[in-house]
């Protein structure tokens, strides 16, 4: 999956978590500040965006992400991991 189709795909999970459409996701967004989540809205993005991808994302990098193309790199990493596993099984 390309990342334009990830901030899409993100972009529809942020809708569906807070009810509200963000009309910027670009690299530099502060995910809490920039997309108005508060603690618990990002864990529901979280939880709805492991599910999605059949993904797991720790906590740490949880932490250390905090702008939407940190969150977006992370996805492409753990996508493609995840993909790479489950061709060579």
């Amino acid at each position: 999956m390309d990342r334009e189709s990830l901030r899409v795909a993100l972009a529809e999970l942020v809708e569906q978590e807070t009810g509200v459409k963000p009309e910027n996701l670009g690299d530099d967004v502060v995910l809490i500040e920039g997309l108005g989540l508060d603690s618990i809205d990002l864990v529901g993005l979280v939880v709805q965006v492991e599910n999605r991808f059949q993904i797991k994302i720790d906590t740490e990098e949880l932490r250390q992400t905090t702008k939407v193309g940190q969150l977006l790199s992370l996805l492409e990493g753990k996508i493609g991991q995840a993909s790479a596993e489950k061709a060579s099984a």
